[in-house]
């Protein structure tokens, strides 16, 4: 029976692949790869001959009607990254999607994952956090995403490339404020770290960071006291996470210390 199969690989410690990751990708008819090159390495490192292809963001649309097809006439398929769980921020959820309009069977296989290793290593997310990816690469682009992010009181998880991080930070610094960062840097590799502080500090020079790797980074949200609580926004913004609007009164309630028929007053104007 066709099926596509997600397998998360590691994001930097080849040991991290998971036994039924091998498995599959020793079963599978086919191995759709984001770089060939570096898969090959993986590949190699655990002796499986399954043949590759290449999918990646420049190839994805018109690769995912070849991938569809071949799965139509039955064959599996293994899809994975150079690093870490396909589809999140790595191609994959084109390919997924159509996947789903054929109702082609897709199982995800649990395994590493950059966001969730820095966010528990961070140890300041309090079990909440808003995970973006990628920022933009056009500084006005980026500007615009953190000024919508600005009023987040979780913390948020970014991706970033060595080359941009300096002037990402100083970006962040004058968009966010002054604000608590950790950087997680070749998480799972020999020379992993979590480097702590102030943006102003990294701004200013007074924290060094190495700029070469993989970075995580992870900002405190904003201050509660600093923004003026709107009900009926905060309503909104619970509902629309799946919460009923009662549930989402008493969360609000709680959350802000309100009066709770303050606030399912603000809920029947909404």
């Amino acid at each position: 029976m066709s099926k596509l199969y997600i397998i998360p690989t590691p994001i930097g410690n080849l040991e991290d692949m998971t036994l039924r990751g091998i498995r599959i990708l020793s079963e599978v008819d086919l191995i759709a790869c984001e770089d060939t090159r570096t898969s090959g390495i993986l590949l190699h490192h655990y002796n499986i001959k399954t043949p590759k292809i290449s999918y990646h963001k420049h190839n994805e649309r018109e690769r995912s009607k070849e991938l569809i097809s071949r799965l139509k006439a039955g064959e599996k398929i293994g899809l994975i990254s150079d690093a870490g769980m396909p589809g999140i921020s790595d191609p994959g959820e084109i390919l997924i999607k159509k996947c789903q309009e054929e109702k082609i069977p897709v199982e995800v296989l649990p395994g590493p994952s950059a966001v969730l290793t820095a966010v528990v290593g961070s140890g300041c997310t309090n079990g909440k956090y808003y995970f973006y990816g990628f920022l933009p690469h056009k500084e006005g682009d980026k500007k615009k995403v953190l000024e919508e992010l600005e009023s987040f009181w979780d913390p948020i998880v970014f991706y970033e490339s060595p080359h941009r991080l300096e002037k990402t930070l100083s970006l962040l610094y004058e968009v966010l404020g002054n604000r608590n960062i950790v950087i997680g840097r070749e998480l799972t590799k020999v020379h992993e770290e979590y480097i702590r502080g102030r943006l102003s500090e990294f701004v200013a020079g007074e924290i060094s960071y190495y700029p070469k790797g993989e970075f995580v980074l992870i900002i405190e949200g904003k201050e509660k006291e600093e923004r003026e609580i709107n009900i009926q926004e905060e309503l909104l913004r619970k509902i629309n996470l799946g919460m009923k609007k009662s549930q989402a009164v008493k969360e609000v309630a709680k959350e802000f210390q309100l009066p709770k028929n303050n606030v399912y007053e603000e809920s029947l104007k909404l």
